[in-house]
């Protein structure tokens, strides 16, 4: 039976482009349609604002802009993002959704792994990463780097957008059903509840005791189109299990902590880390919360996937527990199989991850 609410796979993100529902500047690269979401590209200017912002119902962002701006930099030989400022790029790809067809959006793993805040917004936008239905405009992306400066370029890939056909969150009854057929959390008491499957923190260590790393302050610059181009030590220090199975956050301090149960989304689903819950602790844990179908996915290489976590507390130091619950994994009805599976010949950097920092540091 072929649904009729649900994300949309590849194929229906390649189609929206043929039909000119994904406009963009230049055509897509050869990966960037990914199993349930399109990567988003940075256009050929960044602008430097006051502050981040909305523009509201009625209101264009590039009148916000007009207003905001301090100065703005050509983005096509490359150009470096600071530390503690807010950026505005227009993207590559603007929309003319169908009035049957909405999108969200979300960091890019190793976007998020770099600790970069990025929030994609529209005109009239009253909420940042949301895209109503039949919307017809431009697409813009805010960027804040929290840790690191970062050198970015017009076609740098920080965001991705999914796209969606009515309401496809499962409930809890139908992600108990699932779990018991599929296993979605390595675990033999999963704790579901609010749409959502708990995830806890794995502070008990690898086999060196590692459980995490920390970022440093006042680093050399990170590209973000360069893989295993910087030494670890020189951007992260290390955290270890030393007899305590716990650990205090610092606050405004950045983490990569890693979660103790292995992650499953099967083939017909699709998943999204829920960011921030006030009702585990004043932190934030996962600033790219998307999981495509296939991670930790068997037959595409996964065998479970531990969820690496981007963590920082707020205001607070606070004090996380081994075993404690961080964060939920919403799960969401896929219209259809994606032609190609996360970890399948699409050259993924985290499947079968465990504790593993982004793609740009050398292992």
């Amino acid at each position: 039976m072929t649904r009729e609410t649900g994300i949309l796979a590849d194929a229906a993100i390649q189609a929206l482009s043929e039909n000119q529902q994904i406009i963009t500047e230049h055509p897509f690269d050869g990966d960037q349609i990914q199993p349930a979401s399109l990567d988003l590209r940075l256009g050929k200017k960044a602008y430097r604002v006051r502050a981040s912002f909305l523009p509201g119902k009625g209101r264009t962002v590039s009148d916000k802009l007009k207003r905001f701006k301090l100065h703005e930099l050509n983005l096509e030989d490359g150009a470096i993002l600071e530390t503690g400022c807010v950026y505005l790029v227009p993207l590559l790809e603007s929309l003319d959704l169908p009035g049957d067809i909405e999108a969200s959006a979300n960091p890019k793993s190793s976007t998020g792994r770099l600790d970069i805040f990025t929030r994609v917004i529209t005109d009239e936008s009253q909420a940042f990463d949301q895209i109503p239905a039949g919307y017809s405009g431009p697409l813009y992306l805010e960027i804040s780097p929290s840790t690191f400066p970062v050198v970015v370029r017009t076609g740098s890939r920080l965001s991705q957008i999914r796209f969606r056909k009515g309401h496809s969150i499962l409930t809890d009854d139908e992600l108990m059903a699932l779990h018991k057929s599929e296993i979605l959390v390595a675990t033999s008491e999963p704790n579901i509840h609010n749409n959502g499957i708990g995830l806890s923190i794995d502070l008990s260590g690898d086999d060196n005791c590692l459980i995490g790393y920390r970022g440093k302050r006042h680093t050399g610059l990170v590209d973000v189109d360069k893989k295993a181009a910087c030494e670890v030590l020189d951007y992260w220090e290390p955290i270890y299990n030393r007899g305590s199975d716990d650990l205090v956050l610092d606050p405004n301090e950045f983490y990569i902590l890693v979660s103790q149960e292995a992650v499953h989304v099967p083939p017909l689903y699709a998943a999204e880390m829920v960011p921030f819950d006030p009702l585990v602790g004043e932190f934030r844990v996962h600033y790219a919360g998307f999981f495509d179908p296939g991670f930790g996915h068997a037959s595409a290489g996964g065998k479970g996937a531990r969820g690496v976590l981007e963590v920082r507390s707020h205001e607070v130091p606070f004090i996380l527990e081994h075993g404690q619950l961080v964060g939920r994994l919403v799960y969401e009805h896929m219209l259809e199989r994606p032609a190609q599976l996360y970890g399948t010949d699409l050259g993924s950097n985290y499947q079968a991850q465990g504790l593993k920092l982004s793609k740009h540091f050398k292992s």
